[in-house]
């Protein structure tokens, strides 16, 4: 079983999605967004990094995901990039899983230095926080001044959700395993065998580069 980050923005969970859990069972519609730019990039240890031929807008990963890509039709591809849940357009097939651990996404947005326009995500100016639950609805406040001079917002920008997909194995998998100093042969799944939530949440931070909390 192979662990993947999946992040599910906020207006999807506001819009039309049920909240949920970790240990829970979910089933969703997954798009692979590449080169990992939704909102100002930065996001690196949440990338998903997959590989194998693309089919009708479907790559079947040669370790058994089956995701939708904006990619052509051909041989084996490899493609780098955020998994995304989306419900919206045209049907998608759905990867189905159990919530091991969720983190809450803050995100900085900045004012246009025009003064005009919508607020821009500040590359790099990003928080995750461990949470048990979902929300089904995210919040923003005013958060001061940048270095750059301009005003600041803090917004929920939806969550990451680290889900264990059977009959799958992942690049996240192997660097848990390898951090938990199993073998190399070790199976896909004997790096989750013995970790409860709150063990695998902590280990995930260790490796990530977004840290802290906003002020």
């Amino acid at each position: 079983m192979g662990l993947w980050h999946v992040f599910y923005e906020d207006w999807q969970m506001e819009c039309c999605g049920t909240p949920f859990s970790v240990g829970d069972e979910v089933s969703w519609p997954l798009l692979l967004v590449t080169g990992g730019d939704m909102l100002g990039g930065g996001w690196h240890d949440q990338l998903t990094k997959v590989v194998g031929p693309v089919e009708d807008g479907v790559l079947r990963d040669e370790h058994g995901l089956e995701v939708a890509v904006r990619a052509r039709t051909g041989r084996s591809t490899r493609l780098v990039g955020l998994l995304t849940v989306e419900t919206h357009g045209a049907k998608l097939p759905e990867v189905r899983g159990r919530v091991r651990a969720v983190q809450v996404v803050t995100q900085a947005y900045a004012r246009p230095e025009s003064g005009d326009g919508a607020w821009e995500p500040v590359p790099r100016e990003r928080w995750l926080k461990a949470v048990e639950s979902c929300p089904k609805w995210f919040g923003d406040k005013e958060a001061g001044t940048g270095p750059d001079g301009r005003a600041r917002r803090h917004r929920g920008a939806g969550v990451v959700a680290t889900v264990e997909v059977p009959g799958t194995d992942s690049w996240l998998s192997y660097a848990v395993r390898e951090a938990s100093g199993l073998p190399a042969d070790a199976p896909p799944g004997a790096e989750t065998a013995d970790l409860d939530a709150d063990s695998l949440a902590a280990l995930l931070e260790t490796f990530s580069t977004v840290r802290g909390r906003p002020r």
